[in-house]
C-alpha cells in the first residue's frame, strides 16, 4: 500500500488549481492545508463543501501554461 504524504497531496491538488483544473480533498486535514495554501498564494477558488469532502473549483476555468 503506498502512503503519499497531506503535503505532497496538497502540493499536487494547488497545482491542478493553477492549470485551470478542479481539485476533490476528503480528509479535513488535507481540506485545511489546501484551504491555507489558497490564501497563501491569492487563488480564486470556490470551495464547494460536500459531506464527503470539498471540491475547489478555480473561478477562472481557463488553462494557463
Amino acid at each position: 500500500m503506498w502512503v503519499i504524504s497531506r503535503r505532497q497531496q496538497r502540493d499536487e491538488k494547488i497545482a491542478r488549481l493553477k492549470q485551470g483544473d478542479s481539485a476533490f480533498a476528503e480528509s479535513q486535514e488535507l481540506i485545511r492545508l489546501i484551504k491555507r495554501d489558497i490564501e497563501k498564494e491569492h487563488l480564486k477558488v470556490i470551495c464547494e463543501e460536500t459531506a464527503s469532502g470539498c471540491w475547489f473549483i478555480p473561478k477562472n476555468r481557463s488553462k494557463t501554461s
